[in-house]
């Protein structure tokens, strides 16, 4: 039996996703090559690329002022690529800071140029979506994470601003349906929704690229990628394939739509046996809790022990919370079947009925 896999990422996969890639490694297109030894300039490779991107705009509705990149660094470079990019040499960028990853990128744009913090959770461990908050109207960009997967919260409402958007979307892309139109600058790393480590989804609108003034670096640059079609240097041939692979998965099933609705039943119905079961309690601001991320813990840390011990002989993988937070954090990425939600929530229904008797 494979286990329910509820691992913050790298995320689980559809069985026939897996099941196609692994066949690619043994033997792509008929070729007698494997995916992982082909040229990338290959027609082969340069198609899936090609059709890889055809997903992503008709998944999400991108504009046709919008270009699709394939990188690689994962959310951690384009920490720096954002700055790098649209931050003016004379100018100043705000960041909303709800976690980890966003003083990550806050570090990193520090490092470019002046960066405000103008909104911040931290007071509360962020386990909260700041909300009364001013955004001044002359900064280059706005930048947020739309998704916290240490802490378990979520944006459900876009900033309010004149300046360009800018979101890390790392660990809520494809599962919810978004107005790409709002934005400047949306980055994904695959290893959520998409496909293993490795690759980095861009969606750039064009115009708002080339006005820093500033000598960028060539492999930092947002247009040189743009001109060389993803292909600067050698992309990441397996991760864009599997990323192609799910999406053509997720577009089979129904799409955007189709996998918000199901993304939305599990997270209520996990979020409910949390609020009702008398041992546990949920750790993110109710109004602000992730669907992909369901951070919760014990009241009295006395049943620790054997919920652990229940999960692991039903086959539960990768609950422990982020040693920041602790408890437990059940991840329900797009691909993380009902079934496993069902799974847990016998588990945490069964130890409460043995602490009943």
């Amino acid at each position: 039996m494979k286990k329910h896999n509820f691992s913050a990422g790298p995320c689980i996969l559809p069985e026939e996703v897996i099941k196609k890639a692994s066949e690619a490694i043994l033997e792509f297109n008929n070729d007698n090559l494997s995916l992982i030894e082909i040229s990338h300039r290959s027609k082969p490779f340069v198609d899936v690329l090609k059709r890889a991107k055809e997903l992503v705009i008709e998944l999400l509705d991108v504009p046709n002022d919008y270009s699709v990149l394939f990188l690689q660094g994962g959310a951690s470079l384009e920490f720096l690529m954002t700055p790098y990019n649209l931050l003016k040499k004379d100018g100043k960028c705000g960041y909303i800071n709800t976690g980890t990853w966003s003083e990550k990128a806050i570090k990193e744009s520090k490092k470019i140029g002046e960066t405000l913090v103008i909104a911040d959770s931290s007071d509360k461990n962020f386990s909260y979506i700041p909300k009364d908050y001013s955004i001044p109207n002359d900064l280059d960009y706005v930048h947020f994470t739309s998704n916290n997967t240490i802490f378990g919260t979520q944006f459900n409402h876009l900033p309010e601003s004149n300046n360009i958007l800018v979101c890390d979307m790392s660990s809520d892309i494809f599962s919810r349906k978004i107005d790409v139109s709002k934005f400047g600058l949306i980055y994904a790393g695959a290893q959520k929704n998409m496909g293993p480590a490795g690759a980095t989804l861009v969606i750039v609108k064009n115009k708002v690229l080339g006005k820093t003034s500033r000598d960028i670096p060539s492999m930092l640059d947002y247009k040189i990628h743009i001109e060389k079609d993803s292909m600067f240097n050698t992309p990441p041939v397996f991760p864009i394939y599997v990323s192609m692979l799910n999406l053509q998965w997720l577009k089979k099933n129904g799409g955007i739509n189709w996998i918000e609705k199901v993304n939305k039943r599990k997270a209520l119905k996990l979020y409910q046996e949390i609020d009702r079961n008398k041992l546990f309690e949920g750790l993110a601001n109710i109004n602000d809790r992730s669907i992909m991320n369901a951070t919760f813990k014990f009241k009295n840390n006395k049943h620790q022990e054997r919920f652990d011990l229940m999960c692991v002989k039903k086959g539960i993988n990768g609950l422990k919370g982020h040693r920041s937070v602790g408890g437990y954090r059940a991840s329900m990425y797009n691909a993380l079947k009902e079934e496993s939600i069902d799974v847990l929530i016998e588990i945490m229904q069964q130890i409460e009925k043995e602490n009943n008797d």
